[in-house]
């Protein structure tokens, strides 16, 4: 009986490591990661890729899709055992049901492998017959891709570049009130310590619904198991002419170099050192609604993301992905189905102007990257209203409050990109001589086809981009 076991066991052991092998060397894996800034839809974006990959009807600009070689594609289990599965079916039943509804957003790290059987497209495709290529989707939320920017920082510096952001911010001035009323020369008392934590965490949660996108640090949003704990109680306070030993400051920096030891250097050994292609989403219309000030934050946001990307200045990232570089990065402004599409190519060139600044600031060299507007799932129709002898090029939709089919002109966006990033950079209160509003649209109710796959906008451009190569 033992020997049986052991046999058995052995057995097993042998078959897993010659399926590894084969996946290795003959079933390519491309490791996908999937982020968001705030309110950018990712999980909509993962659930409506996967969909339309498997029923590609809707994929001509995806060439693989296009010229038949893709078989067929098919969920398997994930690789990564440890790690929860994105729940695809759930959330496709979400927004495809009878009711169809936005799906709950996911709140830490999850995976989901989709793998392809592919007619390859060379003069050797004939003689080698099909193969399989494996693409793994690693979802995580984008305000923990944004904490790979403390690395580099210092307590000191963090909290003094932090407090200078938001020191206009309405938001914040509760928070600012409180610790400037704090001594931080004082010796630590654990109470004010987690008063002005809390503080603090209750303004970011207040900034990323009023459209910021830089809500670092990521986990005191999304705290998990580790809510109330040390490595979360700390927040920014000005750095005293002369700190002492055992000073509530020094405890703030003894915890915040316990957060980046303890909290993103793990994360990013366990998930970011592996992924291959990486996409950025972006709700660039969101920040535009809500005024030059996020849409500058927007910006030092993707820069911060860019530089994320380029360990050369981080030992620990240096050592970590040793050489290994993301081949390629595409940011992509999400909900373009809330304008005409005459406005489409508009919402690009912001997002264009946007990420040439970031590489210029983050000083990026290595990855190809782009940016493109996209609409994961189309919850609109384009109509053309007429008011007051004016034509307006409006998008027609159902209000998530309600129900009620509205129809909205959210304003004309400008050919030139820079009459929004420059009062944007100049720190402007609000923008001059425009009104841009967004709605929330629900998702329409479907009628798919045998074969059809959700409507998108783009959603097959993307794909070609990040994983068109790899299925040649």
């Amino acid at each position: 009986m033992v020997f049986s076991q052991i046999a058995d066991g052995v057995t097993r052991g042998v078959e897993a490591a010659l399926a590894s092998v084969s996946e290795t060397f003959f079933e390519p894996t491309i490791r996908l990661g999937v982020t968001g800034l705030s309110r950018a839809g990712k999980t909509v974006f993962i659930t409506s890729l996967v969909a339309n990959l498997m029923d590609r009807a809707r994929m001509p600009q995806l060439n693989a899709a296009a010229q038949g070689r893709i078989l067929t594609a098919y969920l398997q289990p994930q690789p990564d055992d440890t790690v929860p599965r994105f729940d695809f079916e759930a959330h496709l039943a979400a927004m495809t049901g009878p009711e169809p509804h936005w799906p709950s957003s996911t709140r830490a790290v999850s995976e989901l492998r989709l793998s392809f059987r592919v007619q390859p497209g060379s003069l050797l495709g004939g003689l080698t017959g099909p193969r399989t290529v494996h693409l793994d989707i690693i979802d995580y939320p984008g305000e923990w891709l944004l904490d790979l920017s403390l690395l580099d920082k210092t307590y000191g510096d963090w909290a003094r570049d932090t407090l200078q952001r938001i020191a206009a911010r309405g938001e914040a001035a509760e928070y600012l009130a409180l610790a400037g009323a704090t001594d931080a020369t004082a010796k630590l008392d654990e109470p004010v310590a987690q008063a002005l934590a809390a503080s603090f965490t209750a303004y970011l949660g207040d900034a990323r619904a009023a459209g910021y996108s830089d809500c670092t640090p990521g986990r005191f949003l999304l705290p998990g198991e580790m809510a109330g704990s040390p490595v979360l109680t700390f927040a920014p306070l000005a750095e005293p002419v002369a700190v002492p030993r055992g000073a509530l400051w020094r405890e703030m920096e003894r915890r915040f170099d316990a957060y980046k030891r303890e909290v993103v250097r793990p994360f990013f050994r366990s998930h970011f050192a592996r992924i291959d292609r990486q996409v950025v989403l972006v709700d660039a219309l969101g920040a535009i609604h809500s005024g030059p000030q996020a849409v500058e934050d927007m910006r030092r946001a993707m820069a911060d993301i860019l530089a994320a990307f380029r360990p050369g200045r981080n030992a620990f990232l240096a050592e970590l992905l040793r050489g290994k570089r993301v081949e390629k990065i595409l940011f992509a402004a999400t909900k373009a189905d809330h304008l005409h599409h005459s406005q489409h190519a508009r919402l690009t060139a912001v997002m264009e102007a946007m990420l040439r600044e970031a590489r210029d600031r983050a000083d990026f060299a290595g990855a190809k990257t782009a940016a493109m507007s996209i609409a994961s799932l189309r919850a609109t129709v384009e109509e053309t209203v007429t008011r007051g002898g004016e034509t307006l090029d409006c998008v027609r939709g159902a209000l998530l409050a309600g129900g009620k089919q509205v129809a909205m002109y959210p304003g004309e966006l400008p050919d030139d990109p820079a009459q929004l990033l420059a009062p944007a950079r100049q720190g402007a209160a609000s923008w001059l001589g425009a009104d841009y509003q967004v709605l929330g649209f629900a998702p329409a109710r479907l009628t798919l086809k045998p074969g059809e796959g959700p409507p998108h906008i783009r959603l097959d451009r993307a794909a070609e981009f990040l994983i068109g190569d790899k299925l040649t």
